[in-house]
Order: structure tokens, then sequence, then C-alpha cells
């Protein structure tokens, strides 16, 4: 969440900022504020009476030492009034400190200074492009076509076993899937990120203090009968590893990684564009997650784009890069940098990594602060990115790497998956 003392003393900078996001309710903020100023007088009128009835317990108690038993009985009288005020009081806080609270989760992160206005995928700004396009045989084949012809993956089967977007891998498929997981392990804790393994599934506390909850619930699996949440991503786990922690300041950056099956339930998706791996509602990541010092938190975004980058470098692979529009950026980000590949079967970009500096939204959240060397308890910083998410990286290595007779496999994976074609 944002801090309440930061959107009132910067109420208009908080408007302009949510309207690069096109958001659709300005009205919160100024909700907000009120509900920010009733919670702080009746805060103070509760802390003020408060103070007179410890007075007065005191006095009571006193007058009872000195024999005063009649002075003392209207002392007790008076403080009976006092703790029916009180609570009063009390029971006035805890529902102006809910109405606070249903405000401010209804208010997305503010897009950083760099975000460019707009409302729609096609508003995103290209910051650059890399490499060039695959050329391809006359008979190229999309890779829904490629895994039948090469019996590698089935999605007819994961539908008979489970329901469409759960495919299964086969063979060479399967092999390819745990050749890429191993390399960009392997990449990330060779850039300085330590290895996790952590639960599939988290609770509540959890997904709120990322920022899941309450907005994304619907495109979550839920566990019902015990109030779990399957993962959409290794984010989500790994973040909160550090949930109402303290850490020194000599202890930022911290570093992870994880590969975790991911979980989406994609409500609402369909037609061409989500055939084959272009959409699924299990599928194989590589996760990155940083908590950085405030004053480093943008630079640290760009080493992770460079990074993430990289490995697409390494793959061989034709891509360009965005600066996500306001409005196109998730709840929680206050800038994101989207990587596409380009599927030259397709003739279209795809998305394989989001990488994206959440600011102190998520640290809020999660109470994840860190003690410099002053003393001075403050909310670090947090950042994430997909290093990388595996579906639409073997799609465009299927389709980008297809010859006549096979399917070539990028050289940087070749040790990984002990076989240089699929044929």
């Amino acid at each position: 969440m944002l801090q309440v003392n930061y959107i009132r003393e910067n109420r208009e900078k908080v408007l302009e900022r949510l309207s690069v996001r096109n958001f659709k309710q300005p009205e919160l903020v100024d909700e907000i504020i009120k509900f920010d100023e009733e919670r702080r007088q009746t805060q103070t009128s509760l802390d003020n009476l408060s103070a007179i009835a410890n007075a007065s317990a005191k006095q009571v108690g006193e007058l009872m030492r000195n024999g005063k038993k009649e002075e003392a009985e209207l002392v007790k009288a008076e403080t009976a009034s006092n703790k029916e005020s009180i609570k009063k009081l009390s029971d006035e806080l805890a529902v102006v400190e809910l109405h606070l609270y249903n405000a401010l989760v209804q208010l997305p992160n503010l897009p950083g200074e760099q975000v460019p206005t707009g409302s729609t995928p096609e508003e995103n700004e290209v910051v650059s492009l890399h490499g060039e396009p695959a050329q391809l045989h006359e008979k190229a084949l999309p890779h829904w076509e490629l895994t039948a012809k090469y019996d590698i993956i089935d999605f007819e089967l994961g539908t008979k076993i489970t329901g469409a977007g759960f495919p299964v891998y086969k063979g060479k498929g399967a092999r390819l899937q745990r050749a890429l997981i191993n390399f960009f392990l392997d990449r990330a804790t060779e850039a300085g990120y330590k290895e996790m393994q952590v639960p599939l599934m988290v609770n509540e506390a959890s997904g709120f203090g990322t920022g899941q909850l309450p907005d994304k619930e619907g495109q979550m699996y839920h566990s019902t009968v015990d109030n779990l949440y399957l993962i959409p991503t290794a984010e989500v786990p790994v973040t909160n590893l550090y949930r109402d922690v303290i850490l020194k300041e000599d202890d930022l950056p911290i570093k992870n990684t994880a590969y975790t099956p991911c979980f989406r339930r994609e409500a609402g998706s369909y037609g061409a564009h989500v055939r084959g791996l272009n959409r699924l509602h299990q599928f194989d990541k590589v996760e990155l997650v940083q908590v950085v010092h405030p004053d480093k938190s943008y630079e640290t975004l760009e080493q992770m784009s460079a990074y993430v980058q990289s490995l697409l470098q390494e793959l061989g692979l034709h891509y360009r890069v965005l600066r996500l529009c306001g409005g196109d950026m998730g709840f929680v980000a206050a800038m994101t940098y989207d990587m596409e590949v380009w599927s030259a079967a397709q003739q279209r970009w795809l998305e394989v990594s989001s990488v994206s500096n959440f600011e102190a939204y998520q640290t809020n959240r999660l109470k994840l602060r860190y003690k410099g060397a002053t003393g001075k308890t403050q909310l670090a910083h947090t950042l994430n990115g997909s290093a990388l998410a595996l579906p639409r990286i073997v799609a465009a290595i299927l389709e980008n790497y297809q010859t006549e007779d096979g399917i070539k496999i990028p050289e940087v994976l070749v040790k990984y998956t002990g076989f240089d074609k699929i044929d």
C-alpha cells in the first residue's frame, strides 16, 4: 500500500501520478485523507481520555490510602463514565480504521517519473530492439504443430488428465524444459542470487503482502478447505520470506532466485493468441527477487533488465524491451520493463519476462524494514523479474530454430540437454 502520510502531504502529486495510470477512482485519494483525519482526531481523543482515566485510577488509590473514601467514590464514578467513553471511542476508531484500510487497498502504486502515460499495450514505449528475426524455410510451422510432429509436448493428453492449459512434456520436450530451468538457475547463482526452494501454496497474509490479494484473487487457484492459494509466481513466497522482518542496512541488497511451477486461472483468456504454449494455467518459471536500499532501486531495475536480456542474448533470440505505460502496468508496480521475443512462425511478439520495481508498496504491506547506521527504521524497496518464464521461450526456440530436418538446440543449452537437435 501507499503510505497514508505521503498521500496526505502530497495530494496533488498523488493525483497527478495516478492520472498517468488512467486510474478511474481518483476520489479515493480524498476519501483516504478524510478517513485519516477522522482516525487521527479519534486517536487523539482516545489517548487524552485514556490519560485522564489512568490519572484518575492513581488518584483513587491515593485517596483510599489516605482514608478519603467518599472522595474516592466520586472519582470512581467519573472513571466509570470515562471508561464508557473510551469504549465508544475505541469502537469508532476501529470503524474508521477499517474504512481507511478498505480505501487504501484499492489504490495502486504510483508510477515512477519515467513511466509514460497511457492505458493500452499500444502505448508502451519501445526502449530497445536486439538481434534480427530468424529466417525460416517455406514450410515452417508454429510451435503447436512442431510439438505434435516431434511428439515432445501433448496438449490433448494434458486436457484429458486435467483440462486445457496443462500440457504434458515428453521425451526431448521434457529434457528441454529441465535444461532451461538448470541453465537459468545456474546463471542466476553466478550473478549472485541465492537459490531458494519455497512452498507452492501460500496463505492470505502472503498474498496480501505482495499485492495479489485483494486485487487478483479471481486469477488464483484457491484451496478453500485450507484457505490456501496456489502461487501465480515464486515472487509471492520468496518476497514473503522477509515479511515482518527488520533487516540491517548492511544486509542489503538481498538477492534470491527460485524455480517453481506457477498456476494462473487466466480467466477470460481465449482466441488464437493463447494457442499452444502462448498462455497456460500451469507453467515453469525461474524468478528473481531483490530487497534493496530505496536509493538503489532504480539502478537495480536497470541491472535486472540487463541481466534478463543477457539470457535472451545467450539463447540467440531476437527480442525487444518495452517500458510499460501507466495503464498497462501491474497494480503494485512503480515501473516495469517487459522483454518480448519475436516468434518468426507466428509473426508476433511474445512476452517472456517482466522486471518491476515496486518501491515501498509491497514492503509497507509486508512491514519489511531495515535499520540504518543512525538507528532509524524505514521501509526497504523490492523488485522482481522473470528470468525466465519457460512456455514462450520454448515456443520461440522451437519456432525460430526449426529447420527442414529438425529443430536445432541453442548452443548454450546443449551441455544441459545432452542433444543438439530434436528430430
